[in-house]
């Protein structure tokens, strides 16, 4: 089983660039964020010219998390149900096969001094409220995403610099080190331990790519009985060497199931 994730940043304008990438790799889903599409004008049509289901949930201009997927999902939801804001386009989860999935896209935070911020930390509270009400940690769960957070030094390309940054900042790191403590494994760094190897290359910094001035913020997460069925994960480097690319990269990981 082939499951990807891959921020966008808008479906309908990397819509050639999606369409490439599901025809060349052909996961069993693929987990995008960023759609910024409204629901009626998501493109489902072009998917299921391709084999693929869609469950999608979204908003024009911002956020939007949508899943492709071979089969449909089972159990599909959308957003957080613990009496707070639901987020409904930052988070869709469903079941496919003896997976589930649940794909997030986690509030950037802008500046620490913001409430946003606080918000963002408020959100991965939030998670792990989430993964303790509807998963345990024996099931086979998948957590991805754009999750706005760089974990450690080797995720980003200058620690020094960037530290205290929204998405390299310890209370950050320490709030998503609380949900990956519930029960994940983090598949990204089983298969691929080195540094330098990035899924985020900054817009504003055109030589980015070249000179691989990257970040780590795109995660693939499992909880170890699934983590345990990993075979691989590759980060596809080409996607954002094409015209008008995505400033994130795809992200898949294999399993042996």
């Amino acid at each position: 089983m082939k499951i990807a994730t891959f921020n966008a940043n808008s479906v309908r304008a990397r819509m050639d660039i999606v369409i490439d990438w599901l025809r060349q790799h052909q996961p069993d889903a693929l987990c995008i964020q960023e759609t910024k599409v409204v629901d009626h004008d998501f493109p489902v049509l072009d998917f299921k010219a391709l084999g693929y289901h869609a469950v999608f949930r979204g908003e024009k201009s911002y956020n939007g998390v949508a899943i492709l997927s071979r089969r449909p999902l089972q159990n599909v939801a959308f957003g957080i149900d613990d009496g707070g804001p639901r987020d409904e386009t930052r988070l869709v989860r469903g079941k496919l096969g003896p997976v589930h999935i649940v794909n997030a896209y986690v509030p950037q935070g802008q500046d620490t001094k913001l409430p946003v911020y606080k918000y963002k930390l408020e959100w991965f509270s939030r998670l792990l409220g989430f993964f303790g009400k509807h998963y345990t940690p024996r099931q086979k769960v998948l957590w991805c995403g754009d999750l706005n957070v760089a974990p450690t030094d080797i995720d980003v390309h200058d620690p020094k610099r960037l530290r205290g940054h929204v998405c390299f900042n310890p209370d950050v790191q320490a709030a998503f080190q609380r949900v990956i403590d519930w029960g994940f494994v983090d598949v990204f760094r089983k298969h691929l331990p080195q540094p330098g190897i990035y899924t985020f290359y900054d817009y504003r910094a055109p030589s980015a790519l070249k000179q691989n001035k990257g970040w780590r913020i795109d995660h693939i997460l499992c909880t170890k009985s699934l983590a345990n069925k990993s075979v691989g994960v590759t980060v596809d480097l080409d996607a954002r060497r094409k015209p008008r690319p995505s400033d994130h990269l795809p992200v898949l990981a294999e399993f042996s199931i």
